[in-house]
């Protein structure tokens, strides 16, 4: 993991050789950084009963006594995964050591998942060796000034040395679980694919050694205390020589026998029994958690369904209980993939262990609560960022709760024998491909058809921010007597089919003695998402999914909504109305920019010469939006050179027309003929009868966006579409704002200052503003430029939202797919002159044909297997993946048969239909 941090300014603190004489033991090496002082590093082997430990050291050197810290590592890694952070933290004023747990890395022993017996009195030795060490401060005897820190396996081990070892001074976890046994059987569900990944990571023979090769013998002779060197302390391994230990004989690997066999019951039996869960719980953070009392920066991730927000959430209620500081961050990332955001989090950890380890009450320690927002944008150079939203107090996951109507019937569904085929919510090793099969329509999630009750609400008049985890009461009933279920909430847009799952999160249940129904209130996944206006919320309570073990015996649920008075049927959703995301203020003279933009226009209005006068309106085309006839334009000073030649077609209301063309086919300058900038030399344009000229009256019914607009960052959204509109001079009536923005679809982004917009925000913002008037016309020349594939999927939503209401729209895009699943009617161009024009369905024609790309070949076999399956005509091999052709499957469903062969599939889109029929018109052009 590379991190960059800036580093503070320093001097070179001391000598090598000074340094040498204290280390005392091990083998020292200089990490020198011009303009920062030279880190130190020391890599030994403790001796810990029953294994050798793996540690390294880092200090700048001096005499000066300094807080220590200790760093972990995640899971089936090793100490050096976290090197450069124990740099950076060294460099900061620390003694840092980082060690590599049992059973990783050069360390030997067993793996015992943080006990308590094992893995945490190594901790507390540890900080033994710390309080004998020169440089670091002590509290008392034995008792050095210490911090914990570490990500999920090594975030565990900071919270139970905090609760297992007194002279923890503050900690900061990351990524990490409360209590194992929930984060593995949540509500009594055996999380199959995690914990698979679990013990396989650590079932594969020697972990220990680098690329997979037996660790070394331990060198003869003595060892001086605390380790022995071994090596050069250069190298990224710290040459620490190991000693081989036998393979476990379950077969686990190196993991204690009591935990292998745990392992091995629960996946057979497919659920977990009272002993798994009273073995992980106390290996967890949870059974000590009365005795966490000093200070705890809690990180914790939104895209992670290993250890979910509920994890952070339990953390941070018992030990604010217990009477310390607390502060929560939420992270956009997670185990499921996402960004970490390395650098502000390490960058907030090292100022947390400055207030409470240094004592500097001046170091700034962050908000209580933090949470990272997908959006934003540097409105220095338009790089996209993630934008924070920060609380006074931590809000839990039921804050500002509201309750959303949810209608539906009882609904009867069946657990398919073996739990097959199964739903797929998030998939480890491959969430992040599934978020591109939104291009299909099909969101981030599948829910196979006979398997799920769903129930629905209706659309949203406003925007709604989701933070926390909703809860609704259903009742369950069972053929079997017992039901597992799934419950999920989507995000479906206006159309009503395209939906989204939040972070791709699920929240299992087991219900028991429910042969006559049974009451239950299920709490669902906490998330951090907005709900757009005009979209629902679905809730879907699935039978099976993929990450998790359901009943192999086939079973019918009976699904109900529970809820009395007002409540009936509602889902409850916190919102978290104290969490604010704050505009800072811009220089002064940036208030200046709309004043002097209003004085160039006015400057240019002034100077601008006559309208030519236009010709008499044609009353039998007030109704047609657009017709453009014989329409010419020739490049300067050429007489037979044509950027637009001989071009004629004709656009009707509610028509969502896409212009397409390859590069130089003259679609911009029809675009630009069509607003009045230019004027043609040849033809004639008339707008709902009206000649276009430039300053056209009727130009008032056209709205355009080309080539992007420019915004005020500093302002709000809303300030900078009043601001445009007042320097048009039309009335402030006729501006229907509140119309286009909730076509638009911005909801409360629209009180942040625009410097805060992600890139599809900025586009929206910039729609709205086109819609401005609600023109009759609206012109759109790469509306997607720039976009993710969520933030397209959103700009098709407002494209067809707008032409619903009987208007019309051109778009002009160069994604073909998009283009395709956007427009009712296609104009091609090619070389200024027109092609072909007509419905979408006329140029392309039909296909059953998928194209499913992946990141490796897929063998023959495969293949085969893959065109046996009922309703699949054929499969194929290309040199981007395959060509499926479905004969009665659906998408859906080949996909999750994709899912359960193990083929690696990176996205899924239909067969290029469209580019097809392009490149067949266009010819060599392309």
């Amino acid at each position: 993991m590379q991190i960059r941090l800036p580093r503070p300014r320093g001097r070179w603190l001391a000598g090598v050789a000074a340094f040498a004489v204290l280390a005392g033991a091990g083998t020292w090496t200089a990490v020198a950084d011009d303009g920062a002082p030279t880190v130190h590093r020391e890599d030994q082997v403790q001796e810990m009963p029953g294994a050798k430990i793996d540690t390294s050291y880092f200090t700048t050197g001096g005499t000066a006594r300094r807080p220590a810290v200790l760093l972990g590592h995640g899971f089936g890694g090793s100490k050096d995964d976290v090197r450069e952070q124990a740099e950076k933290l060294a460099r900061d004023g620390y003694a840092v050591l980082t060690w590599s747990a049992r059973g990783f890395g050069r360390s030997t022993g067993q793996i015992g998942l943080n006990d308590p017996d094992f893995e945490v009195k190594d901790v507390s030795r540890l900080i033994d060796w710390l309080a004998k060490r020169p440089e670091v401060q002590l509290d008392a005897d034995g008792d050095p000034r210490v911090g914990v820190t570490g990500a999920s396996y090594g975030g565990a081990i900071s919270l139970l040395a905090a609760g297992h070892d007194k002279r923890v001074d503050a900690i900061a976890p990351q990524i990490t679980y409360w209590n194992l046994a929930d984060a593995l059987f949540p509500d009594g569900v055996f999380k199959k694919l995690w914990a698979g990944i679990f013990f396989s990571t650590g079932s594969a023979g020697s972990v220990g050694a680098p690329d997979g090769a037996a660790p070394a013998e331990e060198p003869a002779g003595d060892s001086p205390p605390g380790g022995s060197a071994g090596g050069s302390a250069g190298n990224s391994a710290s040459g620490a020589a190991a000693v081989p230990r036998p393979a476990n004989p379950s077969g686990c690997g190196r993991f204690e026998p009591a935990l292998c066999a745990m392992y091995e019951r629960v996946a057979v039996a497919g659920k977990p029994d009272a002993a798994a869960r009273q073995l992980l719980e106390r290996r967890s953070p949870s059974a000590v958690g009365d005795r966490i009392k000093v200070p705890a920066l809690i990180v914790q991730g939104q895209t992670d369904s290993l250890f979910p927000l509920a994890h952070a959430d339990a953390m941070a209620k018992r030990i604010t209980a217990n009477g310390v500081p607390v502060a929560v961050d939420w992270i956009a990332g997670g185990h499921d993939g996402g960004d970490r955001e390395s650098g502000r989090i390490e960058g907030r950890i090292s100022n947390w262990f400055d207030r409470y380890l240094k004592q500097d009450k001046s170091a700034d320690t962050g908000p209580a609560f933090r949470v990272s927002r997908t959006g934003g944008v540097d409105s220095t150079d338009g790089q996209a960022l993630l934008r924070g939203a920060t609380g006074d107090r931590y809000p839990g996951l039921v804050s500002g709760a509201q309750a959303i109507q949810l209608t539906g019937p009882e609904q009867r569904f069946a657990n398919p024998a073996g739990a097959n085929p199964p739903a797929i919510s998030a998939v480890p090793g491959l969430s992040g491909g599934l978020t591109q099969f939104s291009s299909l329509g099909l969101g981030l999630s599948l829910d196979f058809p006979g398997q799920f009750a769903r129930f629905d609400s209706a659309p949203l008049s406003q925007s709604l921010r989701i933070t926390g985890s909703p809860t609704v009461r259903v009742k369950v009933a069972s053929s079997s007597g017992a039901a597992v279920l799934f419950g999920k909430v989507y995000d479906v847009g206006t159309d009503g089919r395209q939906q989204v799952l939040p972070s791709q999160l699920v929240a299992p249940v087991r219900v028991e003695g429910a042969e006559q129904g049974k009451d239950v209130r299920l709490t669902l996944p906490a998330v951090d998402h907005e709900v757009d206006a005009g979209h629902r919320l679905r809730l879907v309570l699935s039978a099976t999914d993929l990450g998790y073990a359901s009943p192999a015996a086939p079973a019918t649920y009976t699904v109900s909504l529970l809820g009395g008075g007002a409540a009936a049927g509602a889902l409850t959703v916190p919102t978290a109305p104290a969490v604010k995301t704050q505009a800072a203020g811009l220089p002064w003279w940036t208030w200046a920019l709309p004043a002097a933009g209003a004085l160039l226009a006015a400057a240019l209005l002034l100077t601008a010469r006559r309208r030519a006068l236009a010709p008499a309106p044609d009353p039998e085309l007030a109704e047609v939006p657009l017709e453009i006839t014989s329409l010419t334009k020739r490049y300067a000073r050429s007489a037979d050179r044509y950027a637009v030649r001989e071009l004629s077609f004709r656009v009707e209301k509610g028509q969502v027309l896409g212009l397409l063309g390859p590069n130089g086919a003259g679609k911009t300058t029809t675009l630009r003929m069509l607003m009045g900038l230019i004027r043609p030399d040849e033809g004639e344009i008339r707008v709902f009868g009206h000649a276009i000229r430039p300053g056209a009256p009727v130009l008032s019914r056209v709205g355009a966006f080309v080539e992007g607009a420019g915004f005020l960052p500093h302002l709000s959204g809303r300030d900078n579409l009043e601001l445009y509109w007042r320097a048009t001079g039309r009335p402030a009536e006729d501006a229907h704002i509140e119309e286009a923005l909730e076509i638009a679809g911005l909801g409360d982004a629209l009180a942040r200052a625009v410097r805060t917009y992600s890139q599809g925000m900025r586009q929206r913002l910039a729609i709205a503003q086109a819609m401005l008037g609600m023109p009759d016309l609206l012109i759109l020349d790469e509306p997607t430029n720039g976009l993710d594939p969520p933030q397209i999927r959103e700009m098709r939503d407002v494209m067809i939202r707008y032409a619903a209401g009987g208007r019309t729209v051109i778009v002009s895009s160069h994604l073909l797919s998009e283009v395709e699943q956007s427009c009712t009617h296609l104009v091609v161009m090619d070389r200024g002159r027109l092609v072909q024009a007509g419905p979408v369905e006329e140029i392309t024609g039909g296909s059953d044909t998928l194209l499913v790309t992946t990141a490796d070949a897929v063998p023959e076999p495969v293949i085969e297997k893959i065109a046996a399956l009922p309703g699949i005509g054929s499969a194929s091999r290309t040199d981007e993946g395959l060509l499926v052709r479905l004969d009665g499957a659906t998408a859906t469903g080949m996909i999750a048969e994709l899912v359960r062969l193990d083929v690696p599939l990176t996205g899924v889109g239909p067969h290029r239909r469209l580019e097809d029929a392009f490149l067949t018109l266009i010819g060599g052009s392309a």
